[in-house]
């Protein structure tokens, strides 16, 4: 590799600190939501919530959607007009820690609706700001980037093995098969599931105070020209950011229902709960070899073709899912690998081209609008989707109701398949090359009628 190829190094301090960083944005969320379809629903006998199907739908996707419905209004215009991003970090994950810690005492669908929309709005700009503070301190987003935000892959991972290794298992034991540990159920086992939700909230108050004294100091850009939303809705306005917003709009939908019904359908067909976490958590580890090749390949192949695989593996993974009765228990566990694939090439390569289309002075406005996208919009239609498909696909009555997996999940990769076809027949790469970045920037700072 020549010099010229070589990426900037960055300072080991600083690097670190954006992994930590992104280590932290993720343990927090994947301590709780992994497990929240079992704990929701589970019979209060066991120390479940005794949720129905629509009232955690509810609780999961609405609460979700509305805190990213908040976030371009909230998160981006303060942290591109006003205030230092990690500081408003700071504040917004302290309160919501405290927010998610009490969450964790309620027993009503009332009080976990409320905290969860509360703590939505709270928690959900971090996400898209974590992105962009990251980004905006990368000489070199689409080769560095992807090594940054393994880390947070890295904290979902640890965080989903420690917690059931040892708070849902006792006498454990380590085994060459995925989950590769086993142990005996703890009593009442969603009762102890239930108190990933408090660890969240302390581990978010953690990574607040460690946001405010040590990521780097991230000023706000001033500018006299419109709201920072105004025109990063402009950005979003044609050309191949329109029909990125667009595919991720139908992927985003899918991808929530992963969440919402994964965690049944595993116990479902013969899992046990105790392994829910470390099984999913297979997805995090195909994700971090996934992160380790996307600068690769998205300097050889380009977004295009990078995108498209993202795309096409949710829609794989689904219609997979759909086939389990003839595949069995083994191939539906080696299959969450294909998570990796899915959220690398989709999510992660989305979220640097964004970057890479964004004038400066709006980038965090632009990158927490496609947030909105990512997990507001889309995990709303996605609750309305899971509960169409619940209906749809229910046997029996009463009690005695089950769900016909295999429909289900056909029919959610079927949708799947729509975005793989938009973006096919519609995306065309136009980032700029590196060292037209800024010219890219400029023709966005122009007034309207002079583009």
């Amino acid at each position: 590799m020549s010099t010229d190829d070589a990426s900037p190094v960055l300072p080991r301090f600083l690097l670190a600190r954006l992994r930590a960083m992104m280590f932290l944005e993720y343990a927090v969320r994947g301590l709780w939501f992994p497990l929240a379809a079992k704990f929701l629903t589970a019979p209060v006998d066991d120390g479940g919530l005794g949720f129905s199907l629509e009232r955690m739908s509810y609780t999961l996707g609405v609460a979700l959607a509305l805190g990213a419905i908040t976030s371009p209004f909230v998160a981006g215009q303060v942290a591109d007009r006003w205030f230092s991003t990690q500081r408003f970090m700071g504040v917004l994950l302290i309160l919501g820690g405290i927010t998610k810690f009490v969450t964790g005492f309620q027993t009503s669908f009332e009080a976990w609706l409320v905290l969860s929309i509360l703590y939505a709005i709270l928690f959900m700009p971090t996400l898209g700001l974590s992105n962009s503070l990251a980004l905006s301190h990368l000489p070199d987003p689409k080769r560095q980037f992807p090594g940054v935000r393994v880390w947070g892959t890295i904290g979902w991972i640890v965080v989903s093995w420690l917690f059931p290794m040892f708070w849902l298992k006792s006498n454990v034991s380590f085994q060459w098969l995925p989950p590769f540990f086993t142990g005996d159920d703890v009593p009442r086992l969603a009762g102890r599931m239930l108190d990933s939700v408090k660890a969240a909230g302390a581990l978010a108050v953690v990574y607040g105070v460690f946001s405010w004294f040590l990521l780097p100091h991230t000023p706000p850009k001033r500018s006299t020209k419109e709201l920072a939303l105004g025109r990063a809705f402009k950005a979003f306005s044609s050309g191949s950011m329109a029909v990125l917003a667009a595919t991720t709009l139908i992927v985003s939908s899918v991808h929530f229902i992963y969440f919402l019904q994964t965690p049944k359908f595993l116990g479902a067909i013969g899992l046990d709960g105790a392994y829910i976490m470390p099984t999913m958590s297979i997805g995090q580890f195909a994700e971090i070899a996934a992160m380790a090749g996307l600068g690769f390949l998205l300097k050889s192949q380009g977004f295009r073709r990078v995108l498209l695989i993202g795309a096409a593996c949710y829609a794989l993974r689904y219609l997979i899912f759909g086939f389990h009765e003839q595949l069995g228990l083994q191939a539906i566990i080696v299959s969450q690998a294909l998570h990796g694939p899915c959220f690398a090439c989709f999510y992660a390569a989305a979220f640097i081209y964004i970057d890479r289309m964004s004038p400066d002075d709006v980038r965090h406005s632009v990158q927490t609008l496609f947030a909105l996208i990512c997990f507001g919009i889309g995990p709303l239609a996605s609750t309305q989707l899971n509960i169409v498909l619940g209906s749809m696909c229910k046997v029996g009555t009463g009690a005695d109701a089950i769900l016909d997996y295999s429909k289900f999940w056909l029919i959610t990769g079927a949708i799947g398949l729509i975005g793989v076809g938009l973006m096919a027949a519609f995306f065309r790469d136009e980032a700029p090359a590196d060292d037209e970045a800024l010219e890219a920037a400029a023709y966005l700072d122009q007034p309207e009628g002079e583009a």
